[in-house]
């Protein structure tokens, strides 16, 4: 039944505008702004706290639920459904070990190594994703979180998409360099200013693996700190 209900959620992220793809029910309610801790050698920050797949990258919250990636602008929704081909690179690096709620898919998987998406999706996913996630490669910098959503708790949290773009504006100047968080951001009424240095790329995984979303290597790898734990 579970894998029905994902298949007729991804089905509806691809057919509905962005805008209409709000899908609030990943079993996330949390009743404050969560701990993150940045992942070694990766822009992406994880929530050790949080017992879901929860992540940050560029300006984005994103979270593995059912076998559907969504993605939110503040850290307890309104989420939505995110097509994984247009799901960033960096976030599909992330190793299997910062991952709270495994599926039962990644079994056997070593923990240190990014799930193995392209087994799991196909090889067409993966030439689809290779075909947005392109261009030339550079250092990236994590973002900073959005802090500012601290002051908001269970009890006083913006629920309204228009309201949560409100405060953002206000409150959050980063500017995403990924072209698909940007277009995330437009659609909830973010304001996007002129292009940043932008990346649609992303360097080789560090073990060198060849059946994972890949492009032209990076002169330096992203972020430089102590190694994956075990």
């Amino acid at each position: 039944m579970k894998r029905l209900v994902a298949a007729f959620l991804l089905l509806a992220a691809f057919a509905l505008p962005a805008a209409a793809q709000t899908y609030s029910d990943i079993d996330v309610d949390l009743p404050m702004f969560p701990d993150m801790e940045p992942i070694p050698n990766s822009p992406v920050y994880w929530a050790p706290g949080v017992d879901s797949n929860y992540f940050f990258y560029d300006g984005l919250f994103w979270d593995y639920h059912h076998d559907l990636w969504h993605w939110s602008a503040w850290y307890n929704g309104p989420w939505v459904v995110a097509d994984p081909v247009y799901v960033p690179t960096y976030v599909l690096w992330v190793p299997v070990y910062y991952y709270r709620k495994p599926p039962h898919h990644f079994r056997g998987w070593k923990p240190e190594r990014p799930p193995r998406w392209a087994e799991h999706w196909g090889r067409d996913w993966q030439a689809r994703h290779n075909q947005v996630f392109q261009g030339p490669a550079g250092q990236v910098a994590r973002a900073p979180l959005p802090m500012y959503q601290r002051q908001f708790t269970r009890g006083n949290y913006p629920r309204a998409p228009q309201q949560q773009a409100a405060i953002q504006n206000q409150s959050y100047a980063y500017q995403p360099r990924e072209a698909v968080v940007r277009q995330h951001f437009q659609t909830r009424g973010i304001n996007v200013t002129a292009n940043p240095a932008q990346r649609g790329h992303s360097p080789p995984p560090p073990d060198g693996r060849r059946d994972e979303p890949r492009e032209a290597p990076a002169r330096e790898s992203p972020v430089r700190e102590s190694p994956v734990r075990r």
